[in-house]
């Protein structure tokens, strides 16, 4: 197990009490005005269901999914939503038909290299045009923080470079600040798959 899935195991208390709270519609709008009504929605890396909850009180149909065992246990008590529990990096998402996944945050710990592949990966479980919404920190490399997770950073060009190659067109994007730390600026895409 990697430090930085050990601490969500391990620390899912804290990490739900720290995050839950924070609103969700600032960077949820954009993602959520382009979705048909009561769209189908898969959050990926849904934490204690903060964003699971929001969404269903916007009428969607929400599934969430989750590494953590303690995260998953929150999210369904707080949702009432049905969460799978899994890596995102290994599931076959052939069996889903989504039409749309959240991915905010999510993938934050996953090595640059490692990216295309998870995003590709997950994409499989989109429906023909479908929407994806992904969120990474800006900035360059990687950092560890205090608690042992490292955190790997990224530019704008080269994540449209990814996006190119994975057939997915930028429809909406912003630059914003943290919600819960403000010396961390977020990049935030609404995509749309070809």
């Amino acid at each position: 197990m990697t430090a930085d899935l050990s601490y969500y195991q391990e620390h899912f208390i804290e990490y739900h009490q720290r995050t839950f709270s924070a609103d969700s519609s600032s960077f949820l709008s954009p993602f959520v005005k382009v979705l048909p009504i009561a769209a189908s929605i898969l959050d990926v890396g849904c934490g204690s269901g903060r964003d699971v909850l929001w969404l269903k009180k916007q009428g969607f149909r929400v599934i969430g999914f989750e590494n953590s065992t303690g995260l998953a246990d929150l999210a369904r008590k707080h949702s009432g939503c049905e969460i799978i529990e899994g890596d995102f990096e290994t599931l076959d998402f052939r069996e889903f038909n989504f039409d749309a996944i959240l991915a905010s945050g999510s993938m934050v710990h996953l090595p640059h290299p490692r990216l295309p592949q998870t995003i590709k990966n997950l994409k499989i479980a989109l429906v023909p045009n479908g929407i994806f919404y992904i969120s990474l920190k800006q900035g360059t490399g990687f950092f560890t923080d205090q608690f042992n997770r490292t955190f790997y950073l990224w530019q704008d060009a080269g994540l449209r470079e990814i996006f190119r190659q994975l057939d997915l067109d930028v429809i909406h994007f912003c630059n914003t600040e943290s919600v819960l730390n403000s010396k961390d600026m977020w990049l935030g895409y609404v995509l749309r798959m070809r």
